[in-house]
């Protein structure tokens, strides 16, 4: 970046004015260019913390200023990736040529079309299908499946016709990538540069988990989070203690709109009681948490939980809550944590009694709460993924990028659960 204010006669305005945009490229650097507490109703993660100006005074004293620079901006490595990927993108000139042309006529199912094997591609970094298809070019069942999958979760017509529609949904042009990787940037600037050695990380936009102990990636696994209209917000707060056999107080907004009226027959089918005013769902395994919750400290009743709508978890598109987040073989992942801070006698011990049971963490686990629509694969490449809640765009404006809303994915789960 090329540093350069108006010429003055006074040499100290000159150099306030040059600290002054010295302290801003270097603020935005090591925080962002903008605030995410501004653009979003809910954000609690940590933030960097950087004394600019001593560092600033630092770097000039010691004739450093560019290695200070550097030093400010994530130090993840696919931060680096997608920094790369971003000027590489960039230096193209931006292409705004679609990578899937729309030539005006719909591709049927069974047809023999040249723009099969593009399309394969995209359905498979977005997850409609395995990566590394076959490169054929007739639009065959498997494929028709997936484009299905995608009309259904975006609210198109699900015919398996690849329309403009469609194909709008599909493609990226060069443009659309580097905004998404320039956005996927930023959002990294927000966070601590040091984060928790042990600690969990959903990434929300794509609904995946990530459990890092003493600084190394354990395990990964997907999960179902919250639908466009009843958000998964970006927040940070610890998993205090697992609840083996959880009952589930029914959220008064849940309560009101979907069970109150219902009457005694829907209560009873589900286990559903009335206590003290409120709907409360006993224990067993079609309790809407499962047969684990994993209790956090926020003040959102944000949690972690078991979940008995299995087919979820094979969904591309895994928006379908009311905001909490359910787990993946999520028994599986409390005897995961539970071994990993030596109480698993407690935890099985606590399950076998089949009744509402805690056990205390050691020491507690943070989470983080993450939303970041371009992930890095094997090879290092960017692979940009939905907006599911279209939270990009108000990024992407900030930075300067203009309005350029994608396609959500379509809400309306009628599950009564958390």
């Amino acid at each position: 970046m090329v540093l350069s204010v108006e010429t003055t006669a006074d040499g100290a305005s000159r150099d306030a004015a040059l600290t002054k945009i010295a302290l801003r490229y270097a603020g935005m650097l090591a925080t962002g260019a903008s605030d995410p507490k501004k653009l979003h109703k809910v954000f609690t993660l940590a933030r960097p913390e950087v004394d600019l100006r001593a560092g600033l005074a630092k770097a000039l004293n010691d004739g450093k200023l560019g290695e200070w620079l550097d030093s400010l901006a994530p130090e993840d490595a696919h931060y680096a990736q997608l920094s790369k990927a971003y000027v590489a993108l960039v230096q193209t000139g931006q292409k705004v040529t679609a990578a899937i042309p729309d030539q005006g006529k719909a591709i049927e199912p069974g047809a023999t079309d040249t723009r099969i094997p593009a399309i394969v591609r995209q359905l498979g970094t977005t997850g409609y299908l395995p990566e590394g298809g076959a490169s054929e070019n007739v639009y065959a069942p498997r494929v028709v499946a997936a484009v299905r999958r995608v009309q259904a979760d975006y609210g198109i017509r699900p015919d398996g016709i690849i329309g403009g529609e469609a194909l709008a949904i599909l493609n990226l042009s060069d443009a659309d990538r580097a905004r998404a990787i320039a956005v996927a940037m930023e959002r990294m600037r927000w966070l601590a540069q040091q984060p928790p050695a042990t600690r969990i990380d959903v990434n929300v936009a794509a609904a995946m988990l990530s459990y890092w102990r003493d600084g190394k990636l354990v395990d990964t696994r997907r999960v179902v989070v919250g639908e466009p209209d009843t958000e998964t917000p970006q927040l940070q707060s610890p998993v205090y203690r697992l609840v083996a056999n959880p009952t589930w107080t029914v959220p008064r907004s849940i309560q009101a709109k979907e069970i109150e009226g219902k009457g005694s027959n829907y209560l009873k089918r589900n286990n559903m009681v009335w206590k003290d005013g409120w709907v409360v769902q006993q224990p067993g395994p079609k309790n809407s948490l499962g047969l684990v919750k994993f209790d956090m400290q926020n003040d959102h009743a944000i949690y972690l939980h078991d979940t008995p709508a299995k087919a979820l978890f094979n969904e591309a598109q895994r928006q379908r809550s009311h905001g909490c987040i359910r787990v993946f073989d999520a028994l599986g992942f409390a005897a995961m944590i539970a071994r990993d801070e030596n109480v698993l006698d407690a935890w099985n011990k606590a399950r076998a009694t089949g009744k509402e049971s805690f056990v205390s963490l050691p020491r507690q686990i943070p989470v983080r709460l993450l939303y970041q629509t371009v992930l890095v694969d094997k090879r290092g490449n960017p692979i940009v993924r939905a907006d599911p809640y279209g939270w990009d765009d108000a990024v992407a404006k900030a930075l300067g990028f203009g309005s350029q809303p994608g396609h959500r994915v379509r809400s309306g789960s009628s599950e009564v659960a958390p």
